[in-house]
């Protein structure tokens, strides 16, 4: 009695474990675990039965799907993590193979295929696969989109004007205006790197300096949008000749991301300004021995040269 009671207390023990889990739901209220089934090449669905030694195999109809139980997808998880690690392409890959497996529960209740496509779409633009967002911004928007995932598409649209258009002062006042009508800090996040970028391009250093700071300083929960604004403000500082700053910065970095992408860039840039002193404004404003510099000199960096005498021989 006992061994059998034992046995009852484990098989409720599995089956209330398997509630949980991943599954498919049938019309007629059975459920296909995620272990019990597999996607062909070719899209099909193949539920596998072990029965003993043997196995038994059939390929399930889309029609006879009512649903699935999938908890919060680990692609979504992992991508996060990886995103905050600084390695975009490993993110990029991941939300791809979920999009992949989802795509063919499209359509279906429960399905996560929106949720990891719009993630997948957002890491590529993270990580500058620029045509591939173009590419696919007319299908992400044939989506049914939730209200938060609308005012991120904005952000995307946004972000591809911000590399297509010189309108900068558009673009920024743009920015501004969204981040008034949300408090959402992966939405604050995204924008403040736009206009950080768009500052960098019009080579307004100290903005610039200031937008990419914001991120780690205020929306440092959004992780994933940390390393890359940590980098581009090392970078920003080496362009204002704050090196000593800058290497401070990049060394940290380097530190932070072991073995990512931003580190290697990280430790590039550091070998390039090494032993490099921060630059005043009146020393760069000086020559390099601190003295004004000559017409020879202003020339050389784009300004016009003192005309030369021209006076017509005797």
């Amino acid at each position: 009695m006992r061994s059998f009671a034992r046995f009852l207390f484990a098989l409720a023990f599995v089956a209330a474990g398997s509630a949980y889990g991943q599954a498919i739901v049938l019309k007629d209220g059975n459920r296909v675990f995620s272990s019990e089934f597999s996607i062909q090449p070719d899209g099909k669905i193949v539920r596998t039965i072990q029965i003993g030694e043997q196995k038994a195999t059939s390929v399930l109809d889309k029609k006879n799907i009512d649903s699935l139980e999938w908890p919060y997808p680990a692609e979504l998880t992992e991508s996060a993590d990886l995103l905050a690690k600084g390695k975009t392409e490993e993110a990029i890959a991941v939300l791809k193979k979920g999009k992949e497996f989802f795509e063919h529960f499209e359509g279906i209740e429960g399905n996560w295929y929106v949720d990891v496509y719009f993630a997948y779409i957002e890491a590529l633009n993270q990580g500058g696969k620029f045509d591939d967002v173009v590419k696919s911004m007319p299908s992400l928007r044939a989506l049914k989109l939730t209200d938060a995932q609308k005012m991120r598409l904005r952000i995307i649209q946004l972000d591809i004007e911000r590399q297509t258009s010189s309108d900068y002062v558009a673009i920024i006042l743009e920015a501004q205006s969204i981040l008034k009508e949300t408090d959402d800090s992966a939405i604050g996040a995204s924008l403040w790197g736009i206009i950080a970028d768009v500052y960098t391009r019009k080579k307004e250093w100290e903005k610039a300096l200031l937008a990419y700071l914001r991120i780690p300083v205020f929306y440092g929960t959004q992780m994933q949008r940390v390393p890359e604004a940590e980098l581009n403000a090392a970078k920003t500082l080496i362009k204002m000749k704050r090196y000593e700053d800058a290497n401070a910065f990049l060394a940290r970095i380097s530190d932070s991301y072991p073995g990512s992408p931003v580190a290697e860039a990280a430790t590039k840039e550091k070998a390039a300004i090494a032993g490099m002193k921060n630059v005043t404004d009146e020393e760069a404003a000086a020559g390099s021995d601190g003295k004004p510099k000559s017409d020879a000199d202003k020339s050389k960096d784009g300004a016009p040269a003192k005309p030369a005498d021209s006076k017509p021989k005797a």
